[in-house]
């Protein structure tokens, strides 16, 4: 008998999971202060390849000028950080 057969199937691959892109605040240090980052900026700088299922802003880093964001989710601990420095988080629907 074939190995794979032999072999029990463990796990589950949930077929309905959603991909998001991550970006960390990190990665935002570039952009010049008062600016709007969305989707297409976030493609055009080469911070993202692929969107998927949207974009995911993280709070690694820190960020020191204020910035208006536009994902489609972000971590509370990111939020506060953003506003922290001036600029706002809008969240956008996928």
């Amino acid at each position: 008998m074939p190995l794979q057969r032999r072999v029990p199937k463990r796990g589950f691959t949930n077929i309905f999971k959603k991909h998001y892109a991550l970006i960390n605040l990190s990665d935002l240090q570039d952009f010049t202060a008062e600016s709007e980052i969305g989707p297409e900026q976030l493609r055009e700088s080469r911070r993202v390849k692929k969107i998927r299922d949207g974009i995911k802003l993280l709070a690694k880093g820190e960020i020191s000028q204020p910035l208006t964001i536009r994902v489609h989710k972000a971590s509370a601990a990111a939020i506060s950080k953003v506003e922290a420095a001036g600029g706002r988080v809008e969240l956008i629907s996928s």
